[in-house]
């Protein structure tokens, strides 16, 4: 056996592991290139905020409307943030209910609004709106863009 053939041989498996790892280092690239080509990486950025909601419904025989008139609900809702991401109220709106529509467009007793357009709706800021007994109610995100929504929390009335 001759031991000096070990020392000398250069022929390990250096070469193999080397175009392994070339292989997969173009892999790799051609996958994060084909996603930003493909669009596939804004829909990454345009993900939902989460947040979670609580609802608290007070039945009432008549409701004064914001703007002074009777309304015919049945009762008022109060939504309130309770924790999570921070939302632009002008990104945060109300589904189903007499008073439809984005935080910073609806108003208090008295028309006052609640929030301005660039408000930011964190945990404790809450809104109250008319509602009737059968009502659904959700909190949706839609993004400024208009290409992104989803329903953060829902509420059913008693007789929904």
């Amino acid at each position: 056996m001759d031991i000096k053939r070990f020392f000398d041989d250069d022929g390990a498996v250096s070469p193999v592991i080397g175009v392994i790892l070339m292989v997969a280092i173009t892999v790799i690239l051609a996958a994060v290139i084909a996603t930003f080509v493909l669009g596939l990486g804004d829909q990454v950025s345009n993900t939902a905020p989460q947040a979670s909601f609580s609802f608290d419904y007070t039945e009432e025989s008549t409701v004064t409307a914001y703007d002074g008139d009777t309304d015919s609900a049945d009762g008022s809702l109060n939504i309130t943030h309770d924790g999570g991401d921070s939302i632009v109220a002008s990104n945060l709106y109300v589904r189903g209910s007499q008073d439809d529509g984005a935080w910073d467009t609806l108003t208090k007793p008295g028309g006052a609004s609640w929030y301005s357009t660039q408000s930011n709706i964190k945990a404790g800021n809450r809104i109250a709106v008319n509602v009737n007994s059968g009502d659904t109610v959700r909190v949706v995100y839609e993004s400024a863009e208009g290409s992104n929504s989803a329903t953060l929390a829902e509420w059913s009335g008693p007789d929904a």
